[in-house]
């Protein structure tokens, strides 16, 4: 064991005083950067507000010099991530909210075919925990975004994120071995 490290005090995290300053100095430069990368406000906002909360997680570890590069940074990875997110909610959407009279080839689906898939998904979506479906039917069906989901559950806007992406994942494997089934 390294004699340094165990002497060493752990660098102190940053104050509210200097995540403030940080704030004043380059939100609104983070938020015309992100608006070119994700172009929706309501995004813009909450990679702001992650990029920020992961400052006074993780801040003090890095050199005062390069904080800046380090918010662009971390605000550019999430951004990219939302991105991926959205583009597979967007996908699984587009499934939940496909014609059930048609089938992916545009062709008349049967009444009956088309009520049981209905009816497994309202199954799958009633076999997630309480929390999951709580989000996934205030996005979906509500329409609200994430931060006023998180506002309204009174959670970080990371679980309010974290609980849609499991809801996603896991009505996506629920919904494969139905299919699976027929």
């Amino acid at each position: 064991m390294d004699i340094k490290a165990l002497t060493s005090p752990a660098p102190q995290r940053l104050s509210e005083a200097e995540i403030a300053d940080l704030h004043a100095l380059y939100a609104e430069e983070l938020r015309r950067f992100l608006w070119g990368v994700v172009g929706e406000a309501s995004l813009v906002q909450d990679i702001i507000q992650i990029t920020f909360r992961k400052l006074v997680e993780v801040g003090h570890e890095t050199q005062a010099e390069s904080r800046k590069a380090w918010l662009f940074q971390v605000a550019y990875r999430e951004a990219l991530a939302q991105r991926r997110r959205s583009a597979t909610q967007k996908k699984v959407l587009e499934t939940l909210h496909e014609d059930p009279r048609r089938n992916e080839d545009g062709l008349p689906v049967d009444p009956l075919v088309a009520q049981e898939t209905a009816d497994s998904v309202r199954q799958a979506i009633g076999e997630l925990s309480p929390e999951l479906q709580q989000v996934l039917r205030m996005r979906i069906y509500e329409d609200k975004t994430f931060a006023q989901i998180a506002e309204e559950l009174d959670i970080p806007l990371g679980t309010a994120l974290g609980r849609m992406r499991n809801a996603m994942i896991k009505l996506r494997g629920k919904l494969a071995w139905i299919e699976r089934e027929r």
